[in-house]
């Protein structure tokens, strides 16, 4: 089957009075990953461990395994945090971010601008956090 895109998706959706129609029809296009499995791809290619990450992340390593098991959801920030401690690129972040159920960065915002900038050229986070202090915006940590 064809893949269909978002907005092809949100139009069905909106002209189909039943939901069952809707979702029988769209069985194929719903995205089953999840932030766990693309997390855990994602740091499968990187060559570090947990607590390299965790460091990197600026998390503890315990929460950081509470992650990894499915026992806690991180935060859009920390979440972020755990991106660029992977070093992962702006597209793998907002796949990660979207998966999540939370907005992409946006870079119409001063203070998204300034982390997918940090993403970007894999500043480490204790600079992305000087750099958004320094531009009077909230801190990832």
């Amino acid at each position: 089957m064809e893949s269909k895109s978002t907005g092809n998706l949100q139009q069905e959706m909106m002209e189909q009075p039943n939901l069952n129609a809707y979702i029988h029809d769209n069985q194929e296009q719903f995205s089953d990953s999840s932030v766990l499995s693309l997390l855990s791809e994602l740091f499968n290619t990187k060559k570090l461990s947990k607590a390299e990450l965790a460091r990197r992340a600026g998390i503890s390593e315990v929460y950081l395994h509470q992650v990894f098991s499915g026992r806690r959801r991180p935060s859009r920030d920390r979440l972020v945090c755990i991106c660029a401690g992977l070093e992962a690129s702006l597209e793998e972040t907002q796949r990660l971010l979207k998966q999540a159920g939370y907005a992409p960065l946006y870079p119409r915002r001063k203070r998204e601008s300034i982390i997918a900038h940090g993403i970007v050229h894999h500043t480490p986070l204790g600079q992305i956090n000087d750099n958004l202090f320094a531009e009077n915006e909230k801190t990832l940590f």
